[in-house]
């Protein structure tokens, strides 16, 4: 990241409402103890997932990536009186943070939270979803693609996080198989006729897709 983009993003963050006290200590605990904490969606993105929640106001949320329960937070915490979070994680040592997060934020009662491989545990989910966000190993986003755009109801929405992968995605030659998947994710939602799909320059890259029929 170099200089100028780097304080842009102080200036956006500087100008975005602050974190609540919970989500300020998970973000901390994060960066302190656990590993590639940048996973975390951060201010910003936080903030804007709790605006899409506020608006759409959906019943149902499903999210493929649970890392330590920040994003988690910040859509449930939006969720109208009687909505459901279910969160996907495949690991488990991120449990004891977690949950004790959840039980700070008293968020608890409106999230299911999974332990597995997302890709063996949407197949056996009802259908129904509202809001999907995709924010889990880049390699499967094609795949999670497939596998949730049945399950969202007409004029429910997907979001997925990294679809810019620091810019990667401007080569299309590209060996690497990150890279390699998220080009492909995002070329498949472009060319599916299901959808109207937007790509916004949020942090990494956040694509938000609308399911038409």
């Amino acid at each position: 990241m170099n200089n100028e983009q780097h304080l842009l993003d102080e200036y956006i963050e500087a100008h975005t409402t602050n974190d609540d006290a919970v989500l300020a200590e998970l973000y901390r605990t994060t960066h302190l103890h656990v590993m590639n904490p940048r996973m975390a969606s951060g201010p910003v993105q936080g903030q804007f997932l709790q605006f899409i929640v506020q608006m759409l106001k959906p019943k149902r949320i499903l999210e493929i990536g649970t890392f330590t329960g920040y994003s988690s937070i910040c859509l449930a915490k939006a969720l109208p009186e009687g909505g459901l979070l279910t969160t996907i994680e495949a690991n488990v040592e991120y449990e004891e943070i977690i949950q004790k997060y959840f039980d700070k934020a008293q968020v608890t009662n409106k999230i299911d939270l999974i332990f597995g491989d997302a890709k063996q545990v949407i197949p056996n989910l009802p259908d129904g979803f509202d809001l999907v966000f995709i924010d889990a190993d880049k390699v499967s986003y094609p795949t999670y693609y497939d596998l949730v755009i049945d399950k969202v109801n007409a004029g429910g929405f997907i979001l997925a996080d990294n679809v810019i992968w620091e810019g990667k995605v401007l080569n299309a030659n590209t060996k690497e198989r990150d890279t390699q998947a998220i080009i492909t994710f995002n070329n498949k939602v472009q060319d599916d006729p299901r959808v109207e799909n937007v790509l916004l320059p949020i942090r990494d890259g956040l694509m938000m897709v609308r399911k038409i029929r």
